[in-house]
């Protein structure tokens, strides 16, 4: 199970920079949670992930990720780490950061996605110290 949850990562992240909603919702558990814990928001369900969908569109018409690297933890878990490039809808600067995902699954879909700046919070959540 655990190359599967990779390619589900792979074409959850293109859904996202397709803005491919539906494609996005095809790789998540209906009561998907999408947690970025450095803001404090949280996205659940299906209405939630629209939401967030809408955010980064909001954020930047040119918001995109960039997939340096996904790895399997376990049977279930999954790491990504991600450069994440936009520019400011209204300020019209640049920005780019490195982030780590953790996509937890059920059954083959990603059930609970955290969203890290700091990679190395994401390794001790996975269990991998730096």
């Amino acid at each position: 199970m655990s190359q599967e949850n990779v390619e589900t990562v792979g074409r959850a992240i293109a859904a996202i920079n397709a803005r491919d909603i539906e494609a996005y919702l095809a790789c998540c558990t209906e009561d998907v949670e999408l947690l970025l814990p450095m803001a404090g928001s949280e996205y659940l369900g299906a209405k939630g992930i629209k939401r967030f969908f809408t955010d980064i569109e909001d954020i930047g018409p040119d918001f995109r990720i960039d997939v340096q690297r996904v790895q399997a933890i376990g049977d279930s878990t999954a790491l990504a780490l991600l450069r994440i490039e936009s520019t400011g809808r209204s300020s019209g600067l640049v920005t780019a950061a490195d982030s780590a995902n953790v996509y937890d699954f059920i059954d083959g879909k990603m059930s609970r996605i955290r969203i890290f700046l700091d990679r190395a919070e994401a390794l001790k959540a996975v269990g991998l110290e730096e």
